[in-house]
């Protein structure tokens, strides 16, 4: 199975893009979709989606975003949990985040790119371990925040895309970068369609969960 997912599937714009990119590809637009119509059913396929870039991630030497795809697993589980019990029995409604959440989302951000950049930079051999680091610490707090309906954490999707695209670039995998332009137009349209359950959700009635 590994040996056909490194297999290449076809060339595009003169680098070849294997099976694992393309499932990558795939189930991430999938999963990105699914967030911005608060489906739960985001959060399995997005663990189908991990578990191809733990492999594609590897091969292209992006270890903290390899790694970084079993904690998203584990924050998947907690997220759909979330997601599909709500809050005190109720659907979880999307909300805005404190400002002593935001106060411990900065100092985890720049404590966690800090250490994972020095651990990158002495104990593996990535070449990019300040970028890889950001957009892992970046990525984990979207994720956080994405499953506790956060609408903040499109925000930080939107800035870790931002760098991926042009990292992706860098390291070879073309057709990741794509869809990683393509994640950014979702993000911009999922912040709006949860900024508008916002405004004409009533005080009382959760937003409600779609199931796909």
């Amino acid at each position: 199975m590994t040996a056909f997912l490194q297999s290449t599937a076809f060339t595009a714009f003169g680098a070849p893009t294997t099976w694992a990119e393309v499932l990558g590809f795939v189930t991430g637009a999938w999963c990105v979709w699914l967030v911005g119509r608060q489906s739960a059913w985001n959060w399995p396929i997005g663990i189908a989606n991990n578990a191809v870039w733990i492999l594609l991630f590897a091969t292209a030497g992006l270890f903290a975003d390899s790694a970084l795809q079993v904690v998203y697993i584990g924050l998947a589980l907690w997220g759909w949990h979330n997601w599909v019990r709500g809050r005190v029995g109720e659907t979880l409604p999307v909300t805005g985040t404190s400002t002593a959440e935001w106060r411990w989302l900065a100092c985890a951000g720049v404590a966690g790119t800090v250490a994972l950049t020095l651990l990158l930079d002495t104990a593996t051999s990535s070449t990019v371990p300040f970028w890889d680091a950001v957009t892992t610490a970046l990525s984990l707090l979207a994720t956080w925040g994405q499953a506790k309906k956060r609408w903040e954490s499109w925000l930080l999707w939107i800035a870790a895309d931002l760098i991926y695209i042009p990292l992706y670039l860098h390291k070879g995998l073309t057709l990741t970068a794509l869809l990683y332009v393509g994640f950014l137009l979702l993000c911009v349209r999922g912040l709006l369609v949860w900024r508008r359950s916002m405004a004409t959700a009533p005080a009382s009635a959760p937003v409600p969960v779609t199931a796909g």
